[in-house]
């Protein structure tokens, strides 16, 4: 199994809207959770990221963060990918990049800045193979984050090997060197995207990675006790909604 990022091509056009075959779900239940953390493993120890353990799934303690969203996307009623989304906040840091990268991010934070962490990014790749749009409808979680939640930066943990990627796709810079990740044997470097600069020029290039309104609230609200601090959700000033004709 190829890594998520090595599995996304350009993006061919060949779908009016890709968003038409996927459905997202934020993993609530015990069962959605331990078949997100089996694909995870799944997908880390055959690209080599991580030992074989007895469990077979791969899990941590950000998982359950109350800044955290970890959705699977499925196509047809069946898992094909999944990714993590946690906001990190001035009052709420918590976040496996930060974790990671504090000595970088930690200033960033005491002047106030709003990051969203997109982490434990995996795809199915025959899934992939037959659906070249699903790592880039997976990804298109962090980015609609960042407009509901009017987010500065997206941080990418990235492995070296993919920075030129993401560089050129998503318009990343470097803000790290490589350094070890919990978990994982492979090291990771920071990559950030100022996210109002390069929202727009991303945008015309994969139109389908708008959102609307009505679709950010439906993921990222919560009526439950597991809430965000109030004032976190700063609505962004200019809402994107449907695609430019």
């Amino acid at each position: 199994m190829r890594s998520a990022a090595e599995v996304i091509k350009p993006a061919t056009g060949r779908l009016a809207d890709p968003l038409d075959q996927v459905d997202y779900r934020l993993a609530q239940t015990p069962e959605q959770k331990d078949e997100i953390y089996r694909l995870r493993y799944r997908a880390y120890l055959r690209e080599g990221a991580i030992r074989p353990s007895a469990d077979e799934r791969v899990v941590d303690q950000f998982d359950d963060a109350p800044n955290a969203w970890v959705f699977g996307v499925y196509l047809q009623g069946e898992l094909c990918s999944s990714i993590r989304i946690t906001v990190a906040t001035p009052e709420l840091r918590t976040s496996p990049t930060v974790e990671v990268f504090g000595d970088v991010l930690h200033p960033k934070l005491d002047q106030g800045l709003v990051f969203i962490d997109s982490t434990r990014f995996v795809a199915d790749p025959e899934k992939a193979r037959s659906f070249p749009e699903l790592p880039y409808v997976t990804v298109r979680l962090g980015s609609t984050a960042g407009v509901h939640f009017n987010a500065d930066y997206g941080l990418a943990p990235v492995r070296p090997e993919h920075m030129a990627f993401y560089r050129r796709v998503f318009l990343h810079e470097t803000w790290s060197e490589a350094r070890l990740y919990p978990g994982l044997v492979k090291p990771v470097g920071l990559m950030a995207a100022h996210l109002p600069s390069v929202r727009e020029r991303v945008l015309a290039r994969y139109p389908f990675l708008r959102s609307s309104a009505f679709e950010r609230r439906m993921l990222f609200e919560r009526s439950e006790s597991r809430s965000l601090p109030d004032g976190l959700v700063r609505p962004f000033e200019r809402a994107s909604i449907v695609p430019n004709s």
